[in-house]
């Protein structure tokens, strides 16, 4: 039978939309089981206070478990690629931060592309890195650290933690910037770096601030500068590496990305939460204890956030000639 041109079209509009129409039900009863947050550091860390911080409020939120799970390694790649080849059905995310669109440009042969293969969901917060140098050290701002390091060229040793992390990059930054000489000394991670800047061992060091804000409010530690655009509310007489070195940023931020093709309902809705969480004033609150500011947005401003760091960290990575341990 020859159905009139009408009522053909009609039926077929109407089942063009039933895709559209399942995704959207999909979506308003996501999530239906626990969903995982990949981790690509161990316990304790910046990156995973960030992912139980978020992880937490989901679950409250949503109805469901958010279960974290660590893999470190690889300066996170390996978390990375496990979230690339998992399911696009909304039940693996991944904890993302400046460490990615670093790694983007430190690692030669990487076996995804982050930015072809992560969807961006939201960002959540950033927070600053400080300069800071042993007690016993002669510069007390950042311009006597400047004409110091000018005057003793190579004698001048940054604790550089891991290479490639915002501890490390921050300190790149600073050199390529202010036309200096610091002779970089990788450790395992932050916190042998940290160590040895309170024992006297290095001279300066860009540790984060939850790990090194009480040293420095017990004097253990002198703090020349922040190293985000903004004063920081927890350490609001210190000033900004950018008052002396205008354009200078280097933040330790954080997000959660998911795998690409996942449906756009999917993410709205998470961003949707996650951006409500970022409101709430106890999460306010949990962030400021350590100098978090929330970082509100949609997938585009996440997406236009880690194309800028990846471009940016990349200048800085080949500039100095970074190479990967």
């Amino acid at each position: 039978m020859k159905l009139p041109r009408r009522q053909f079209l009609h039926l077929a509009a109407g089942a063009a939309a039933l895709p559209a129409a399942s995704r959207v039900a999909w979506a308003q009863t996501y999530p239906t089981r626990p969903v995982r947050i990949i981790v690509g550091f161990a316990p304790g860390g910046g990156a995973d206070i960030a992912a139980r911080l978020i992880g937490q409020w989901l679950s409250e939120r949503l109805g469901q478990s958010f279960v974290i799970e660590n893999r470190p390694g690889a300066g996170s790649n390996i978390a990375t690629e496990a979230v690339v080849r998992a399911p696009a059905d909304g039940y693996t995310l991944l904890l993302v931060g400046a460490f990615n669109a670093v790694n983007a440009t430190l690692y030669d042969k990487l076996n995804f592309n982050f930015i072809r293969d992560v969807a961006p969901v939201a960002t959540m917060y950033y927070a600053p890195n400080v300069m800071a140098v042993h007690p016993s050290f002669p510069a007390k701002t950042i311009l006597e650290f400047i004409a110091y390091s000018k005057s003793n060229p190579g004698k001048v040793n940054m604790g550089s933690g891991t290479t490639g992390a915002t501890m490390h990059m921050s300190g790149e930054l600073f050199k390529i910037m202010a036309g200096i000489d610091m002779v970089p000394v990788p450790y395992r991670g932050a916190g042998p770096a940290l160590t040895d800047l309170l024992a006297g061992q290095v001279q300066v060091s860009f540790p984060t601030m939850p790990a090194s804000i009480e040293h420095i409010r017990a004097g253990k530690l002198r703090a020349l500068a922040v190293t985000t655009a903004k004063r920081s509310d927890a350490l609001p007489d210190i000033p900004t590496v950018d008052e002396f070195l205008p354009g200078y940023e280097a933040s330790n931020w954080y997000g959660v990305g998911i795998p690409k093709n996942t449906p756009a309902e999917i993410i709205d809705k998470l961003n949707k939460e996650i951006n409500a969480g970022l409101a709430d004033p106890k999460m306010k609150a949990r962030l400021a204890d350590f100098g978090g500011t929330p970082l509100v947005g949609s997938p585009a401003d996440f997406g236009k956030l880690i194309a800028d760091e990846t471009e940016k960290w990349g200048k800085v990575i080949r500039a100095a000639n970074i190479k990967a341990e």
